[in-house]
C-alpha cells in the first residue's frame, strides 16, 4: 500500500507518494498532520489500536517473548520520555531497539560506554579542515543527532560522561564549547545497564536516573521462548526485512494526541498520592521520588491508554506503571534492605495501602 509521506514545512504542508515503504498509520491522522488536532477528532480511536498490534507483529518478526517490554518502550516513546533497560548481557536489549527504529522510521545510533569514553565523543567536536588553503573549523556531529540513541551498558562509563547525557535527555539540545546545537525530533535515548553488582560498573547519579521515564527491567526468556529463539537463529543467516509502520510525522502527532487524553480528578489525585507516599513512608524508604515522577506516572498512563485504543486513563493503569516509574527514583531505607525487600515489593505495600 503506498504511504504518503510527509514533508514538514514552516508555513505550509506538501505531499509526495512514495512506493519505499508501507504504512498502517490511519487514514484520518496520514490526511492531516496537524500540531492541533484533538483527540476527538480521531472518530474511530480503534484504529490507533490496530497501528500498535501492527507494529507488535512486526516486532515478534525479530523479537521473541519481551511482551511487556515492548509496550513499555513504546509507552515511553509516546510520552516522549527515556528508558533505562536493565538486564544481564545477551537478553536482546540492542536487536529489540533496533528494531523499534526500523519499524519506526527513525535514525538510529548507537553509544558503546567504556570507562575510557569521552564526552566528545558522544556529543561531537571540531575538527580543523584545510579549505582553499585556509583553516576552518567545522563541526562533526556524535552519535546524539538522531532520532533514537542506544547507550549500552551506560553504568559502565564514566560519570562525567554519563553527565554529558543530561542535557541532551531534558533539553534535547547539545553545548560544545560556546555553541549549542538543536537534537534531531523525536528524540529518544534508550540506555541499557548491567546490575550495579557486577564488577566494573558506576552507579548512575540520581539526577540522571530521575530523567528516565522508566526503568525497564527485562527477565530471562521461558523455556518455550528460549527453544523458539534457538529454533529461528540457528536456521536463519540473513535478517528479514521489516515494514516501516510510522512515520515521524505520524509518530510526533500521537505524542501530542497522548497528551489530550482525559484523566479524571480522582485517578489523578490516586497518581499523586502514590508518589508523595515514597517521600513519608520513612521508615522503608530513605529517599523518595520528586513530583517528576507524578508528572511521568500520567503522562505513562495517557500513552498506555492510547496504546490500547481508549480515551481515558483508568486506576490500573496508574497501578501498573507505579513499578517502571518509580523502581530508580526510590532509595530503600537500611531497614527495608535488612529485612531482604525489593523495590518493588515496597511500591507493592504502597498501591495497596
Amino acid at each position: 500500500m503506498p504511504v504518503r509521506k510527509i514533508h514538514l514545512r514552516k508555513k505550509k504542508i506538501s505531499t509526495t507518494k512514495t512506493q519505499s515503504k508501507s504504512s498502517s498509520v490511519p487514514g484520518h491522522l496520514e490526511k492531516k498532520h496537524d500540531s492541533r488536532a484533538t483527540l476527538a477528532a480521531v472518530k474511530n480511536i480503534e484504529k490507533l489500536k490496530s497501528t500498535f498490534s501492527s507494529i507488535h507483529k512486526e516486532i515478534e518478526k525479530v523479537i521473541i517473548g519481551q511482551q511487556s517490554v515492548v509496550e513499555q518502550v513504546m509507552i515511553c516513546i509516546l510520552s516522549d520520555g527515556n528508558a533505562l533497560l536493565e538486564s544481564f548481557p545477551g537478553l536482546g536489549k540492542t536487536t529489540l531497539i533496533r528494531t523499534i527504529a526500523q519499524v519506526m522510521d527513525l535514525s538510529f545510533s548507537r553509544i558503546q560506554s567504556t570507562p575510557d569514553l569521552m564526552p566528545s565523543d558522544i556529543t561531537g567536536t571540531y575538527l580543523i579542515e584545510d579549505v582553499d588553503g585556509k583553516k576552518q573549523f567545522r563541526f562533526q556531529k556524535g552519535p546524539l543527532f538522531a532520532n533514537l540513541v542506544l547507550c549500552d551498558e551506560i553504568n559502565r562509563a564514566t560519570p562525567k560522561t554519563q553527565s554529558a547525557l543530561l542535557e541532551a535527555m531534558q533539553e534535547k539540545q547539545v553545548t560544545v564549547g560556546n555553541q549549542t546545537f538543536e537534537l534531531d525530533t523525536p528524540f529518544f535515548i534508550l540506555a541499557t545497564q548491567n546490575p550495579i553488582d557486577q564488577e566494573g560498573t558506576y552507579p548512575l547519579p540520581e539526577a540522571q536516573t530521575d530523567r528516565f521515564l522508566m526503568k525497564i527491567n527485562l527477565d530471562y526468556p521461558t523455556y518455550e521462548e528460549e527453544l523458539a529463539i534457538v529454533e529461528k537463529y540457528t536456521k536463519h543467516v540473513t535478517k528479514g526485512k521489516l515494514n516501516v509502520l510510522l512515520s515521524k510525522e505520524s509518530l510526533r502527532l500521537l505524542q501530542g494526541l497522548a497528551r489530550q487524553v482525559p484523566i479524571a480528578n480522582d485517578i489523578k489525585k490516586r497518581a499523586v498520592e502514590i508518589v508523595h507516599k515514597t517521600r513519608t513512608k520513612k521508615e522503608l524508604i530513605e529517599f523518595g521520588a520528586s513530583p517528576r515522577a507524578s508528572i511521568n506516572l500520567i503522562l505513562a498512563a495517557k500513552a498506555k491508554a492510547l496504546l490500547e485504543g481508549r480515551k481515558y486513563v483508568s486506576k490500573t493503569d496508574i497501578d501498573e506503571l507505579a513499578f517502571p516509574i518509580l523502581r530508580h527514583r526510590i532509595i530503600l531505607s537500611f531497614k527495608a534492605e535488612r529485612e531482604g525487600k525489593t523495590t518493588d515489593e515496597v511500591i507493592k505495600e504502597i498501591l495497596k495501602g
